[in-house]
This record gives C-alpha cells, structure tokens and sequence, in this order.
C-alpha cells in the first residue's frame, strides 16, 4: 500500500481529515489542489477560467500518475473520481476512502466560499443535482465508505487509522 486518498464531494472534509490524520500517523500530507495551484503558479479558479474544466481534470489525472512514490495521505479535488482513470489509478497505486457527508452539511460549508469556481456559478439545486451525479462514482471508486454525519474529526480519523492498520497487518 503506497498512498491513502481521501475522495469526497467538496466540502466533505477531505483536507481537514487529511490534515488531522497525518499529525496522527506522522505520514506525510498533500491537498491535490494545493499541489496543483503551487506546479501551475495558478488558483484553481484561475486554471477553470483560463482552460476550462477539462484542462483541469488533466492536471489532476496527470498528478495521479506522476506524484511522489511514497506512502502519504492525499486529500483529491471533489472532481477527481468523475474520471474511470483517475479512480483506476487511486485503487491500484493506495487505500480509497470517500467521505460521504449529507448535501445540507456540505452546503453551510461551502456556501460562501470564493474559492470554489462551480459553487460560484451554481444554484444550490445545481450542486445537489451534482453531489447526487457524483455520489455512485464515489462509491465505485472507494475501498471505504466513511459516514461523516454526526461523528467529529477524531472519530473519523480514528476509523481511517483503524483500517490502514488492519491492512497492513495483513501486509506484514
């Protein structure tokens, strides 16, 4: 087992999780759109704006296939699984987890965020639409399933923890 992904809708916690989990396990973290703002010299909103979505779903299908060869925690782009590729090379390269988050959780977080191109383009009925257009490649995608409703960060990193340790016991 070489990297554990985080999947999820925007706003699912992936980067917060991320975060807590490598404090945690002392492996390495990297957010995939900060990765790929620091290679482009761009914010996403800037890359979506200037090439477009495609564009940007070829970054992230190239960071996928070129990122560091080391065990590490990676939180992806909400986007990331909508692509078979992408989902092929996370379960073939790691450990998958989607964090599945209720929409109305994932509204009052992302509601007002200006960093989020498709939020400041969508109604909220169009990021439902979305976030229900998404949820069966999540799950297609991921090793596991995390229900994130009503359990705090630590709860849920410790059930991340558990898993990466119960596989690489068997490893061993």
């Amino acid at each position: 087992m070489k990297k554990i992904y985080l999947i999820g809708y925007m706003g699912c916690g992936k980067s917060a999780i991320g975060r807590r989990l490598s404090f945690a396990t002392k492996i390495p973290f990297y957010d995939m759109d900060a990765e790929i703002k620091r290679k482009t010299g761009m914010t996403i909103p800037e890359i979506f704006e200037q090439y477009g979505e495609e564009y940007f779903r070829d970054l992230e299908t190239d960071f996928l296939r070129t990122f560091r060869d080391e065990f590490c925690i990676i939180s992806t782009g909400g986007g990331v699984a909508m692509r078979k590729i992408n989902r092929e090379i996370m379960r073939k390269t790691g450990l998958v987890f989607y964090l599945n988050a209720p929409f109305k959780d994932i509204w009052r977080r992302i509601a007002t965020d200006r960093n989020r191109p498709i939020v400041q383009r969508s109604t909220r009925e169009e990021l439902e639409a979305l976030y229900d257009e998404r949820k069966p490649l999540y799950l297609k995608g991921a090793h596991f399933k995390v229900e994130t409703e009503r359990r705090s960060l630590r709860e849920i990193t410790n059930y991340i923890m558990f898993q990466i340790e119960r596989l690489r016991s068997h490893d061993d």
